[in-house]
């Protein structure tokens, strides 16, 4: 992941018994652990020292005697320090400032190992990193959000802590990208206000100035969540940027969307051509409210979706809709996404879809008695397309874990990450019409290198030496395979640790099954050692696309029929890959190894 030049080089590998207090800084402490930090001569950053285990303590800014900028709660260190997190000084560089620290004892590690820099370091090296995947440059990631295509460039916000790598502070984060492969961090531009913490939502490009902020002005929707003395309030906001989504106005009129409900969030927006209005979905409780506007800003209830349809084990969010082509036809059908939490086939958090019409106002489900899953693993959520994207493509982003165990993966300066882009098409299989979720193009624009083995035929067990080396257990497999009547095709990957994922098609039961519960570390949380099971269908020939990124594993079957997404800690990347057979025989037909760039 490339990062913009203000983030340079900054080694932070000090050992807590040497620490020493930056001579830029002064502390006092108080009483009711409430502490003073006196900044001489600010920089651009104060890096503070986090513990991901310790209670939060609010710190903020005071200038002039006025409590100003950014209110954050940071996990201070206080017996051991797990890495640093900037807090942005850059508004008083070369003046005196104060730091306000309420709920933190004098005694803690963290007073001495604060210090004052120009730069910091967001090269992070954990062993874990994806290398093609998207992550957020440090701290806690979640839900992508506001996703839009324009001018050659792929824009991804994203639900950002940027104090800390668990949940908390809610912004936008912002990502680019021009293959939907490699991103480049762009910082938070959609900060909490008066209004509150900055959760999920989407982004339009209105084209012809119907909001009157200006032709082509991205504009987004938002849920701001305040949290009261009373409750949690969640209401709809409005942000818009004139610079091609850098930067970003709020819209004086906010909120623009209120109610009683306590869940009522994450605004998908979209233009409805034939009815030449917009169109906004909003997930309330456990079903979604539709409503419509002409401007953007004014918006009316239209219908509601979700009584008695599909799965209820937990709360509706990241709802989307897009109309989708039916292959091999002229078709086209309405598909409703909706993320679950929890509730998923597999325990947690998953994303269900709906096919059927919409009419502008009113969404049909045209198969009410089955309940669709867009993935079938464990890590697969708030799944959401960009808006605005090029020759009619539909291209979705899910998020890449499971809220069963996402703040205690063993990740330490930033958790999380999302999918590759899938395309989205419908295809038929029998009576019903099913979503394809295949890799996008881009993906295959990455391939560096390329290690084949020639057609094989296993009967009993095969294994593959080396073909997986030099890869930094980063690649993608490529597998066409044909069952000369094996119940079971069984394929493992492994490495030297003894770790391994194993996976095999069951062929009697029309099933690709994938078992993580040996894949590496596992103990942190109860809920991870998992077997998945993704229905496939009918033939005896199928092809195979695994994506392994280090600490995950995406498998596309068929093009994309059939998805699992699971991720994985291995101690060491896996570099062996092992065949069996169960009942009979089958014919690997083509294998192929990229790595990608």
């Amino acid at each position: 992941m490339k990062l913009k030049n203000i983030f340079a080089t900054f080694a932070v590998t000090l050992a807590a018994a040497s620490l020493q207090a930056a001579p830029q800084l002064k502390v006092s402490h108080l009483a009711s652990e409430q502490n003073i930090v006196a900044v001489t001569e600010a920089r651009k950053y104060l890096l503070l020292p986090v513990q991901d285990d310790a209670p939060e303590a609010k710190v903020g800014v005071i200038s002039g005697n006025t409590q100003v900028g950014v209110l954050a709660n940071v996990r201070l260190a206080r017996e051991r320090i797990d890495y640093y997190v900037p807090f942005s000084l850059e508004a008083f560089e070369g003046k005196d400032v104060k730091i306000d620290v309420q709920g933190m004892p004098a005694e803690a590690v963290c007073w001495k190992a604060m210090k004052l820099s120009d730069t910091f370091d967001t090269a992070n090296k954990e062993k874990y990193r994806p290398l093609y995947h998207h992550t957020p440059a440090y701290g806690w990631m979640n839900d992508p959000n506001g996703m839009f295509y324009k001018d050659g460039v792929w824009h991804l916000y994203f639900q950002h802590n940027p104090y800390g790598s668990v949940w908390g502070n809610m912004t936008w984060g912002h990502s680019t990208s021009t293959d939907l492969v490699h991103w480049t961090f762009e910082g938070d531009p959609v900060m909490a206000d008066a209004w509150g913490a900055v959760f999920s939502g989407s982004s339009v490009v209105d084209t012809d100035n119907t909001a009157g902020f200006g032709a082509g002005t991205i504009v987004s929707f938002y849920t701001a969540a305040k949290p009261t003395p009373w409750g949690d309030n969640q209401m709809q906001c409005i942000a818009y940027s004139t610079d091609g989504g850098k930067t970003f106005t709020r819209y004086e009129g906010n909120p623009i969307l209120t109610s009683t409900e306590r869940d009522f969030r994450d605004p998908k927006v979209f233009w409805y051509a034939p009815g030449k209005h917009w169109v906004m979905m909003l997930a309330v409780g456990q079903q979604m409210q539709i409503f419509s506007s002409k401007n953007l800003k004014e918006w009316k209830h239209e219908s509601d979706f979700g009584l008695k349809q599909g799965a209820h084990g937990g709360v509706w969010e990241c709802p989307d809709l897009v109309e989708l082509p039916v292959e091999g036809t002229k078709e086209k059908r309405w598909v409703l996404i909706c993320n679950i939490n929890p509730g998923g086939p597999f325990g947690g958090s998953a994303t269900q879809y709906f096919v059927g019409t919409f009419d502008g106002k009113k969404f049909t489900n045209q198969f009410p008695t089955k309940t669709k899953w867009m993935d079938y693993g464990k890590d697969h959520y708030a799944t959401v397309t960009f808006s605005n994207a090029p020759d009619g493509r539909c291209v979705a982003l899910g998020w890449m874990s499971n809220w069963q165990y996402a703040a205690v993966v063993p990740t330490k300066q930033y958790r999380s990450a999302n999918t590759i882009a899938r395309d989205l098409t419908l295809y038929r299989q029998g009576g019903d019409l099913l979503l394809r979720n295949a890799p996008s193009k881009e993906i295959e624009a990455a391939r560096k290198d390329v290690k084949s083995i020639k057609k094989f035929n296993v009967s009993d067990a095969y294994s593959i030496e080396n073909l997986l080396d030099g890869n930094d257990g980063a690649y993608e497999i490529e597998m066409e395979i044909k069952s000369n009547g094996a119940q079971k095709i069984v394929f493992t990957l492994l490495n030297g640790k003894g770790e391994s994922v194993l996976m095999y098609y069951d062929t009697a039961m029309r099933q690709f099954v994938m078992d993580r519960s040996n894949s590496g570390e596992t103990a942190f949380s109860r809920d991870f050692p998992a077997m998945t099971a993704a229905p496939v269908g009918e033939g005896d020939d199928f092809t195979l696309r695994l994506f392994v990124d280090r600490s995950s594993i995406e498998a596309f079957g068929d093009g994309g029929k059939f998805v699992m997404t699971n991720i994985v800690f291995p101690s060491e990347p896996y570099n062996r890959m092992k065949f069996e057979s169960v009942r009979g025989s089958f014919t690997v037909k083509k294998m192929n190894v990229y790595k990608l760039k």
